[in-house]
């Protein structure tokens, strides 16, 4: 079984990504790096991307990650993830560090 569905699927991801960038604009020493975004779009891109990243079916065509995101941790532990799964995202998310951070 993927992580993919280990998560829940796309609707579990998705719930994950509307909760996280709701808190991310809701906290004021981060929200400012959105004020111009489009953030249907940038939650929607995100969605592609875990969806894809996590072994789901869509294709994530995004540009890359710039900076982690300290939210998602709390989120999935609200949302009933497990502390296996969690420690999964997590090593997917350092896996591709390098990448993120033009290394």
């Amino acid at each position: 079984m993927t992580l993919f569905d280990r998560l829940g699927g796309e609707v579990a991801i998705h719930a994950a990504v509307d909760v996280f960038y709701k808190k991310v604009l809701e906290d004021n020493r981060i929200n400012y790096f959105f004020a111009e975004s489009d953030m249907n779009e940038q939650a929607q891109k995100q969605k592609h991307f875990l969806v894809m990243a996590t072994g789901g079916p869509n294709a994530y065509t995004g540009k890359g990650l710039r900076k982690g995101h300290k939210h998602l941790v709390n989120t999935l532990k609200e949302l009933g993830v497990q502390d296996a799964e969690i420690a999964e995202v997590a090593a997917l998310a350092n896996s591709v560090r390098d990448d993120v951070l033009n290394r």
